[in-house]
């Protein structure tokens, strides 16, 4: 078992619309240790985060936050520790196109 710590995913997504951060490669487990929220203008904006398993298509229960504000020209950085298996998908939703946001973790192959 190898473990790989990398930047799992970097984006910048387009405003209103559901985007894969991330999405755990075939035969691989993940562990994403640090997601930080960038907001690149001095206009307030919001984000959503969600983590959804492989096969499902996203609902309500698959978000980890929904419209967390993120005043202007801040950065917000959560330490979350999920784990995700082969197949699962780290998206987010943004209310602008001046956010972006970046994955930092581990890899198991």
């Amino acid at each position: 078992m190898a473990i790989t710590y990398k930047i799992l995913g970097q984006i910048s997504p387009t405003a209103v619309t559901l985007s894969n951060v991330y999405v755990v490669p075939a035969n691989t487990q993940t562990v994403i240790s640090t997601v930080s929220v960038c907001n690149q203008t001095n206009v307030a904006a919001s984000f959503k985060l969600a983590v959804q398993p492989t096969g499902n298509v996203i609902a309500t229960k698959h978000y980890i936050n929904y419209d967390t504000p993120l005043a202007g020209s801040d950065t917000i950085t959560l330490t979350l520790g999920i784990t995700l298996g082969a197949g699962d998908v780290l998206s987010a939703n943004v209310s602008t196109s001046t956010i972006s946001i970046n994955a930092f973790g581990s890899e198991i192959t």
